[in-house]
């Protein structure tokens, strides 16, 4: 149980003086037999913490407060190094999150210091500033499993960052390019950089997927492309052998033969025969740096055909569109993609997909008997 004590102090005023006052100390003891208190200016604080105390020791519930004294950049830095779940991309993601946006904010605030009146407040402030509705959702979440790994320890009663309104992110419409314009494309790459495209737009390849392909990921006579492993750009430097983005990520694509002939023509142009050889490299035969090549290859490419605002995803939306084209359902779109499940692929380019409402309103009529179902 707690108990108040009544304890006279001197105290200097802001005129210098000392004089005597009374202050008033909550103590009591947690589960482990440890000793705590705390001091109150005036009566009635003491006795409402007092009864406080001993409903949450009771309940279960009680924190000990001084584990939330601890600021957020300590707390943030403990916390993202037993982040051994995240890929190594968004752990890196997280980081730069955190250091630009959070850190900056509440880096030198102790965790019980963090409202959630001050987190909306942050949140109006990095709109106001010019940053995008996306970054700043992105940084609301990095704050919020920050904190709520705070609560899970024992630091935080509640998560300051939860409940906190976000503003709304409009996606783009994705970006498809035309068999034409996919053609004009390759034509104007290096020669080495052809089968980039293609891998991209007709096999629809991620960025790291394909800067990390070897040449056992190709079965040439299948006319297939094994998606296994990914590269991964960190900190300048390029990691190989990666697990995939999702688990559905591992695919096994298949490829027209058409296209396929031309890849075949770059493995034996460009590429080492042994099977860990990579497929595309950069210019002094190492794996390739995206910055690197969208500097010097790819906008020097893209704007001698002709395209603007395209990027590399870019040709992973053609490829979607593409498989639509030639008849594909959302079930084999999904699995030859990559995509986490079905539903994204249906929420991202669901109006790629024919509407069968029509045939739907049909089918309908004909199990009723197509009659007049009226008395």
């Amino acid at each position: 149980m707690a108990n108040i004590q009544r304890r006279k102090v001197q105290v200097r005023d802001t005129s210098g003086r000392v004089r005597t006052v009374t202050r008033y100390r909550v103590r009591y003891r947690d589960w482990a037999g440890v000793e705590h208190g705390e001091t109150f200016k005036r009566s009635g604080d003491a006795e409402r913490r007092k009864s406080q105390v001993e409903t949450e020791l009771a309940g279960g519930s009680w924190r000990d407060p001084r584990r939330g004294e601890i600021r957020l950049n300590q707390w943030a830095k403990d916390w993202i190094e037993t982040r051994h779940d995240l890929p190594a991309t968004t752990r890196a993601r997280l980081e730069t999150t955190m250091r630009m946006q959070v850190l900056p904010k509440f880096g030198m605030l102790p965790l019980i210091k963090i409202s959630n009146a001050a987190v909306r407040a942050w949140v109006a402030e990095m709109l106001a500033a010019g940053l995008s509705p996306a970054s700043a959702r992105k940084a609301v979440f990095a704050l919020r499993h920050c904190l709520e790994a705070a609560v899970a320890d024992g630091r935080l009663m509640h998560n300051p960052a939860a409940k906190v309104p976000l503003p709304s992110e409009r996606a783009k419409p994705p970006r498809f390019l035309s068999q034409s314009e996919v053609e004009a494309l390759v034509d104007a790459m290096p020669e080495p950089y052809r089968a980039l495209v293609l891998v991209g737009a007709f096999g629809g390849l991620r960025w790291g997927e394909a800067a990390g392909l070897t040449r056992a990921s190709i079965d040439v006579r299948r006319s297939r492309i094994t998606v296994t492993s990914t590269a991964v750009e960190i900190g300048g430097k390029i990691t190989l052998g990666n697990e995939p983005k999702t688990r559905r990520s591992k695919r096994s694509v298949p490829v027209a033969r058409s296209v396929m002939r031309q890849i075949e023509d770059h493995l034996r142009q460009f590429v080492e025969p042994r099977s860990d050889a990579l497929v595309f490299t950069g210019p002094r035969g190492g794996p390739m740096f995206r910055a690197t090549f969208s500097q010097q290859v790819w906008r020097p490419a893209a704007k001698k055909a002709g395209l603007s605002d395209v990027t590399f995803h870019t040709l992973r939306h053609s490829f979607v569109a593409i498989l639509v084209a030639a008849g594909c359902n959302v079930r084999e779109v999904s699995e030859w993609a990559g995509h986490s499940s079905v539903a994204f692929t249906l929420t991202r380019y669901g109006g790629l997909f024919e509407d069968d409402t029509d045939a739907a309103v049909d089918r309908l009529d004909n199990l009723l008997g197509g009659g007049d179902m009226r008395p």
